[in-house]
């Protein structure tokens, strides 16, 4: 089997189970690509008995792989897209941060992850991502995002006014901080942290949450993912700032956006005896009663 590692968040604190894992891996005899951040930490500290193939971007890296296992948090999975894009390889997340909604195999149970994936005790999830047009083509051919597209204000001061359009009809006009629409994967990022509503991941649906909206009887909005969006931004400024998922540009006022559902999915490796609301109520302590404790 052939294995891409990807990683920016290896230290001293973790870096041991991740020389576990490559010399399990390289044990079983599957074939490694690794990024070079793991190559350089790992390469003089026991890993990396065999021989590697090493990348360092998107123009060196081939594809040519089974699985690729994300080191680090949910901002480092969301950095493996861009090598993975339409390529349908299956991502795991290997979680060495804090919450990790979507690197779901915490580090020190990997090596035991990594037998189960050889045993085939695994399915493989679809996400849905949105993407962004907008007339001069801004973030490339990296117009998508798993989590959510945001527009904010550029400035402290300022609020910015944002006009939304649902499949050619007026939607609102908000006067907020900004404006988040989000996919079910993202209803557990930033737009929850705003006061945005959970989905499930295979609800089909995109999120609109107003970022501190200055009118109080705005709520966020579950719309069909099947919806085109399409919002323009003003404000006191002449630039606002746009970001899909951790990737952020500067766009100047009124320009138009269009937002749908890309026309690929992201595959997501879940092991057999994790699931999404097991993950839900690790992660925000549901069912636990915080009465009882002193």
């Amino acid at each position: 089997m052939k294995i891409t590692l990807f990683g920016k968040s290896i230290n001293d604190s973790n870096i041991q189970p991740v020389i576990r894992l490559v010399n399990k891996l390289e044990l079983m005899g599957w074939d490694l690509t690794v990024h070079e951040e793991i190559y350089n930490k790992l390469r003089h500290r026991g890993g990396f008995r065999s021989i590697v193939k090493v990348f360092s971007d998107t123009n060196d890296f081939s594809g040519d792989c089974q699985l690729f296992i994300s080191i680090g948090g949910d901002g480092t999975l969301l950095n493996s897209l861009p090598f993975i894009r339409n390529r349908q390889i299956p991502i795991v997340g290997v979680n060495t941060g804090r919450l990790g909604f979507l690197a779901g195999i915490n580090i020190d149970e990997i090596e035991n992850a990594i037998e189960q994936i050889r045993d085939k005790k695994f399915t493989i999830e679809k996400r849905s991502l949105l993407t962004l047009e907008t007339a001069d083509g801004l973030f490339g051919e990296l117009n998508f995002a798993l989590n959510e597209f945001s527009v904010t204000k550029s400035e402290s001061a300022s609020m910015v006014t944002i006009h939304v359009y649902r499949n050619g009809d007026f939607l609102n006009t908000y006067w907020a901080d900004g404006l988040i629409i989000a996919t079910p994967t993202g209803s557990t990022a930033y737009s929850m942290s705003c006061g945005g509503p959970i989905a499930m991941p295979d609800s089909e649906n995109f999120i609109i949450t107003p970022i501190a909206p200055h009118n109080l009887n705005v709520r966020p909005l579950i719309i069909s993912d099947k919806d085109i969006i399409t919002i323009t931004a003003d404000g006191r400024t002449n630039q606002h700032m746009v970001t899909l998922d951790s990737r952020s540009s500067i766009i100047d006022s009124m320009v138009e956006m269009t937002l749908r559902r890309a026309d690929f999915q992201v595959s997501l490796l879940r092991l057999d005896q994790h699931d999404f609301t097991q993950t839900l109520r690790s992660k925000l302590n549901w069912g636990i009663d915080k009465r009882n404790e002193s």
